[in-house]
Parts: structure tokens; sequence; C-alpha cells
């Protein structure tokens, strides 16, 4: 399905994965010159985005980290394609 589902929106999700690269390499080269500052707006940033998405109720104000999510079983999902070594 998820084949299908990329495939249909090719220009977006290849728009979203640049995006996603970008940010990648600008938190990459601020770790690496230590430059603070750029972390620090970025976080600033990602916050923001953050609360504006539970602000609209698309989400909670609760860590992910561990956070039960109704629906899924409390153990790992199968991985149908894993290696048999996995």
């Amino acid at each position: 399905m998820w084949r299908d589902v990329f495939l249909a929106n090719k220009d977006a999700v290849l728009e979203m994965l640049g995006r996603f690269n970008e940010d990648l390499s600008a938190l990459t080269r601020a770790m690496r010159s230590g430059d603070g500052q750029a972390l620090f707006e970025h976080f600033t940033r990602t916050r923001a985005i953050r609360r504006g998405i539970v602000q609209i109720g698309q989400d909670s104000p609760a860590p992910d980290f561990g956070r039960s999510h109704a629906g899924l079983p409390g153990e790992p999902l199968p991985r149908p394609y894993a290696a048999d070594t996995e």
C-alpha cells in the first residue's frame, strides 16, 4: 500500500524528503561547528510547530516516548518483510 501512496504522491514526497534532508544537514553542520544559536533557533521553531499541532487537536501534549497508542498492541508489530537473521 505505501508503495502506491508514495508513487501517487511522488512530487510531494520528494519535496518533503528534500526538506528533511536540508534540515538534517543544517543540524549536522550546527552540531559539528558547535553553533548553539542555530540549534536554539531550530528547536524554538520545532517547539512552536509541535505546540500548533497539539493546539489544533492533532496530538496530545504528552511525550511520545513509550506512550501507548489506542488500537496498537502492547508488543512490537510483526515485521513480515524482515530478514530471517534479525
